[in-house]
């Protein structure tokens, strides 16, 4: 089992790129796979065709409420990692054919929450092992990956946008990372659908992080993205999917 995490601020292309990465392995037979939404955005989901409100499912936050703080929050005699890990199985984890789909959600409850975050992080440590790859969207900062999820990941990418201080965020990033305590084995930048072409050839010597290339603007991907349409089972001949498969596999993948 590895670890993916993909990073990056909004409107990169991040999404979408976690999107079509799921797709790539999917049609390599890399299965099964679990997609975890970390973005309080909540747009994965979207793009990969699962609506967890209309498959009954609830997010993460929403179980850790009503496990720790709403009704029946007082069980005794359980491990609160077994609480947790039994409610995400029955009512948070989206289950198909090729792939799972689990989303942390928005609501985090103020104060300490300590005990919550351990459980939900021994639960899923445990829920991971059964997967091929697990695909983590996560936002601009890795703050909570550590807390909440996991130390340890194989792959860290990290979308850039177009803007001049592009290399400055990502150095400042993976410094972040770094003092988030988590722990990997590649760390690397992907430019997003905007990113300069020309700077591609710059990035790694002026941010000393590994460049694998650009999410090429796809205007098939950005009308379905516009449209709330799904990206798996595109086309494979078309800009998006073509630069992403050529990124997995700049990767290693």
């Amino acid at each position: 089992m590895k670890i993916i995490v993909t990073m990056g601020r909004g409107g990169t292309g991040k999404t979408s790129f976690v999107s079509l990465m799921a797709d790539y392995f999917i049609r390599k037979g890399d299965t099964p796979l679990l997609l975890v939404d970390l973005d309080p955005d909540q747009n994965l989901g979207e793009m990969i065709g699962v609506d967890l409100e209309a498959e009954g499912r609830k997010t993460v936050a929403e179980l850790l409420e009503d496990t720790f703080i709403g009704k029946g929050g007082t069980t005794i005699g359980v491990a609160p990692s077994e609480r947790i890990e039994h409610r995400i199985w029955r009512d948070g984890l989206y289950e198909g054919k090729n792939f799972d789909f689990l989303a942390l959600g928005t609501k985090w409850v103020e104060g300490c929450y300590c005990m919550p975050d351990a459980a939900l992080r021994d639960a899923l440590s445990r829920l991971t092992k059964q997967y091929k790859y697990v695909l983590i969207d996560a936002p601009g900062g890795l703050e909570h990956l550590n807390r909440r999820v996991t130390a340890d990941v194989d792959e860290i990418f990290d979308v850039i946008g177009p803007s001049s201080k592009s290399f400055s965020h990502l150095i400042r990033a993976k410094r972040v990372a770094e003092e988030s305590g988590i722990h990997w084995k590649n760390f690397s930048s992907i430019g997003g659908f905007l990113f300069p072409q020309e700077l591609g050839s710059r990035a790694k010597e002026i941010s000393e992080i590994r460049y694998l290339g650009k999410i090429e603007y796809d205007e098939v991907v950005a009308n379905r993205v516009i449209e709330g349409l799904p990206l798996i089972g595109l086309p494979l001949d078309i800009p998006g999917p073509l630069s992403v498969k050529k990124i997995l596999e700049n990767a290693g993948y």
